[in-house]
């Protein structure tokens, strides 16, 4: 079944879809009256939907469907994680946001650390969130979420103690070793802040400076990962420990 996303909460009988998602449901799946889809709402319920109307008012498409059930989207893992990415070289990021979409992050959070090579300005760096933005809708879609995921607006380091603030536990992968994985992370948790390096790692005095701030420094094994690999190498070990990928 077709799988889409709304803005709002549905409180009522009846919802229209317009913009990009009404012109896939009319123009490249065809669908007509009478065929079913899932709509996904902000507060985590699920709607399977009847289309009841397929219309083009001026240039804009517009299809109407009639909520036939609701339901809680059972797709939404049980912690919210925060994957804080350093930037990469070229499109490396691209992937990555993609795959950590699917494997249930629940916000991307670029930041800029001392090793950092690619330093887009501030027009670039707006164009990358766009389009990085843009995969995670694609990947939420595909991979059948409850929610699209935010990709938030790019960091420094030294910001991201105050992102993390409200975190239950915060977690920074560091090449020159440090704590196992599976002593910080409970199957309780509910709330994970996962930090991973740019191509050349991490200054130590940047490890130091989140230590400080309530970071714990983890391993994630004896091996050297690339800078792409780490994150969805630590997404996947907390989902694993939380209980999200049985």
């Amino acid at each position: 079944m077709a799988w889409f996303f709304a803005n709002d909460t549905i409180t009522t009988e009846y919802y229209t879809l317009t913009g990009e998602d009404a012109s896939h449901i009319a123009r490249s799946l065809r669908m007509k009256v009478g065929e079913e889809l899932t709509l996904c709402t902000p507060d985590g319920r699920r709607h399977t939907c009847e289309i009841t109307a397929v219309s083009r008012v001026g240039s804009q498409d517009e299809v109407e469907v009639k909520i036939l059930s609701s339901t809680v989207c059972e797709q939404e893992p049980t912690v919210k994680v925060n994957l804080f990415i350093a930037l990469m070289k070229g499109d490396k990021i691209d992937d990555v946001v993609q795959k950590a979409v699917e494997l249930g992050a629940a916000e991307i959070t670029p930041f800029l650390s001392s090793r950092c090579i690619s330093r887009p300005d501030e027009k670039g760096m707006q164009k990358k969130i766009i389009r990085w933005q843009k995969i995670a809708d694609n990947a939420a879609s595909q991979s059948r979420r409850g929610v699209i995921p935010r990709v938030n607006p790019c960091i420094t380091l030294r910001d991201i103690p105050k992102a993390t603030e409200n975190t239950d536990v915060s977690v920074v992968f560091y090449e020159c070793g440090g704590e196992k994985l599976q002593k910080l992370i409970a199957p309780e948790c509910r709330s994970l802040a996962l930090i991973t390096g740019a191509e050349g790692g991490f200054e130590q005095e940047e490890i130091d400076f989140l230590h400080e701030h309530g970071v714990r420094v983890a391993t994630l094994g004896k091996r050297i990962l690339r800078a792409q690999t780490a994150p969805i190498a630590g997404l996947c070990a907390a989902m694993l420990l939380t209980g999200n990928l049985e």
